[in-house]
């Protein structure tokens, strides 16, 4: 049994901590929010999640998961830190490491003895770096610690079942040792164990997001070929995805991908491109056509209709996908000011 600190207690922070406990661990999620965590306390869930509540509920009542607010005595109790907290989009398109930065400078200030670091939440590649420069300047360095980046592949709506059959977890580490506790306290999982360093876990998560939007932007604009050659695209993505070197994940067409990732990762990645100096033209055209893509079920019915003006419309989904609450980059938010700009 390892004791953890789970910092953020949104979807990665909450779902990670409640299946660490769910395994055998001590696990504290905290959050700088009072009011989530007095909720988290209640068995109140911030966000909907199949499974969460009754796991949560389970896991409280048998004294493995805890939720606070005391970050530094959480910090100084464990062995294992997660940093689980928000990197939202900037308005240039990078990751905000706002949250993250917070995080570290409270780690280093409160280290008490070796702990693991370790990022949990999507972050550009450097970021373990900076981490673990920000951590030694604020403990002076006077207590080991090593830093490791162990992204999450959860799916919201299948979260819980994600990460307890978890296809594989990758962990890139400053040093064996901490590479080793991080293996083993995935034992449980019985997943394949991708070792690396820092950097290349980092570009893992980015390059996997960034190729799974990919394909639903091709498809989608297979789609919008379809229908003006008269093909059917559900056939076309059938016979697509029975080719093993493809696959039939993410072959769905539809009105684009949205959500706390894809959007956010994309436009990460861009601008991590950018940065360097690398052209990555290809990940240009997957946001451009997804943004596209928001227009066009708008258009398809000004071609039907002609004018929208006066007329009622129902749109039947608010959230980015089914089996969840989360409205971050859904297309709702795009498509319903375009056909009310319309009169509708």
């Amino acid at each position: 049994m390892k004791r953890i600190a789970v910092i953020g207690t949104g979807y990665v922070g909450l779902v990670s901590g409640t299946c660490f406990a769910e395994v055998g661990n001590s696990v504290v999620c905290c959050d700088i929010d009072a009011e989530k965590i007095r909720g988290l306390s209640a068995g109140v869930m911030p966000i909907y999640e199949n499974g969460l509540k009754e796991l949560v509920d389970k896991n409280v009542n048998e004294n493995r998961l805890f939720f606070s607010t005391d970050i530094p005595k959480a910090i100084e109790e464990a062995e294992i830190i997660y940093i689980a907290v928000g990197t939202p989009m900037s308005e240039t398109g990078e990751a905000d490491l706002t949250f993250v930065k917070s995080v570290a400078e409270m780690i280093g200030k409160h280290l008490n003895g070796y702990k693991v670091v370790v990022n949990k939440s999507t972050v550009p590649v450097g970021t373990g770096k900076l981490v673990q420069a920000i951590i030694e300047r604020n403990s002076k360095g006077e207590f080991p610690f090593d830093v490791v980046s162990n992204p999450e592949f959860l799916r919201e709506g299948t979260a819980i079942y994600d990460t307890m059959n978890m296809e594989r977890a990758v962990i890139g580490a400053t040093s064996e040792k901490a590479a080793a506790i991080i293996e083993e306290l995935h034992k449980p999982f019985q997943t394949k164990i991708v070792k690396s360093n820092l950097e290349s876990a980092e570009m893992i998560k980015y390059a996997a997001n960034a190729f799974l939007a990919t394909k639903i932007s091709f498809i989608n604009d297979i789609a919008n070929i379809c229908e003006r050659v008269g093909a059917d695209v559900s056939k076309v993505s059938e016979g697509v995805g029975l080719d093993s070197r493809i696959g039939n994940k993410f072959l769905n067409a539809g009105i684009g991908f949205g959500g706390s990732c894809f959007p956010k990762d994309t436009m990460a990645l861009l601008h991590i491109a950018k940065s360097v100096g690398y052209p990555f033209k290809m990940i240009e055209a997957v946001i451009e056509t997804n943004q596209k893509q928001r227009a066009h079920i708008v258009q398809k019915l000004l071609d039907v209709f002609g004018d929208l003006n006066g007329m009622t419309i129902s749109v039947l989904g608010l959230a980015f996908k089914p089996n969840t609450n989360d409205m971050r980059s859904a297309p709702s938010l795009d498509v319903i000011p375009m056909l009310r700009s319309l009169g509708a």
